[in-house]
């Protein structure tokens, strides 16, 4: 398959969505319609190194499908990584970048839809689901039931949090659990597994998509398949 062009788009917009995290919307002026299937992510060539394998980081893109030429990308500060840094450091408002896609395949099939779906991820891992989670609810999807699991340090590191809060009670079949390892709160402590454990007490059909830290989806994948199911209802994306 030959690879997408690189294309260049605007950064028209940025916000704090907490103390390490930001917000980047980026038009791209040469198309009306930036298309893409919810869950796929583009991959910018930022200016950190004379070599391109080393200038390329890739983001889920986090909003859903609107008919817009604008799409959103949500990221993390790594204080050691120059890919973040450059961004957080460098690019403002009215500041370019290059970037291709859509690109991936960790996107939900029309079977997936037949399933109960759990969408579980931690940090910047839950910005395919947020997409997906709207793009179910705004095209009245038909769909089972989404279990949106959440897996985070501490309150502050809860993103989007009031707008998922919000689409629980929009959507009844949709549940958004954030699960905080390190705080007491009023919702659930501890660490996500338990949550998608309790839920599958049944067996049902479900299919799973992990999205986050590698030794999180690693230990997911070894307790998803001992509840028993099979291996082909996992579908995972790695960040980091």
């Amino acid at each position: 398959m030959a690879l997408l062009p690189w294309i260049k788009g605007n950064v028209i917009r940025i916000e704090d969505e907490t103390y390490n995290t930001k917000k980047f919307w980026i038009e791209v002026p040469e198309i009306t319609e930036f298309q893409f299937t919810p869950g796929q992510f583009v991959t910018l060539d930022l200016p950190i190194h004379e070599k391109v394998n080393k200038r390329l980081r890739s983001y889920s893109i986090a909003n859903s499908p609107d008919g817009s030429n604008i799409f959103e990308l949500i990221i993390v500060l790594n204080k050691l990584g120059a890919g973040t840094t450059y961004l957080f450091n460098e690019i403002n408002i009215g500041s370019e970048l290059v970037f291709r896609g859509p690109q991936g395949v960790f996107t939900l099939k029309e079977d997936d839809l037949n399933h109960d779906l759990f969408f579980i991820c931690t940090g910047t891992g839950i910005a395919p689901f947020r997409s997906m989670a709207h793009h179910i609810n705004n095209k009245k999807i038909s769909h089972q039931n989404i279990y949106l699991i959440f897996g985070t340090r501490t309150k502050e590191d809860l993103l989007y949090h009031n707008e998922l809060s919000q689409l629980q009670k929009e959507l009844p079949t949709f549940q958004y659990i954030p699960v905080l390892s390190r705080e007491q709160w009023e919702g659930r402590t501890g660490y996500l597994h338990v949550i998608y454990e309790e839920l599958c007490g049944s067996k049902q059909p479900a299919h799973f998509f992990l999205c986050g830290w590698k030794n999180m989806i690693d230990e997911a994948k070894n307790r998803i398949v001992e509840l028993g199911y099979d291996k082909k209802s996992i579908h995972q994306e790695l960040y980091g």
